[in-house]
């Protein structure tokens, strides 16, 4: 079993920035891959960007070159960095973790969400 606590989300302006955290705990040695997800109201969950354990990373189109994903396996936290936040960011982000990143997926953990909320 593993345990994803999301944290950083919060209201900011059009153009500002965020960092989320998600702090990782229990059976983590198997987790290949861990990433942010984000659902907006009336759409589907989304990927915006994920992390290998080789710190191979991948990104969502609409993301790229403002958000940077990165992960300290010392502390079992990966970090989402996002610049230039647009109108279209406001969404839930979630906090994921699996074997790969493709599914179907033997494990596949998820956070409880953290709000972001960016106002023009």
């Amino acid at each position: 079993q593993v345990q994803l606590v999301e944290s950083g989300g919060g209201l900011v302006q059009t153009g500002g920035s965020l960092r989320l955290s998600c702090a990782a705990s229990g059976s983590i040695f198997s987790m290949g891959v861990m990433g942010w997800y984000r659902q907006a109201p009336g759409k589907l969950r989304e990927l915006v960007a994920a992390i290998t354990d080789d710190s191979t990373t991948t990104y969502a189109d609409a993301v790229k070159g403002r958000f940077t994903i990165s992960r300290d396996n010392a502390k079992n936290t990966v970090y989402l960095q996002m610049n230039s936040l647009k109108s279209d960011d406001t969404a839930v982000y979630y906090c994921n973790a699996g074997e790969r990143l493709v599914r179907p997926r033997k494990y596949d953990y998820w956070g409880q969400g953290t709000q972001v909320t960016v106002s023009s």
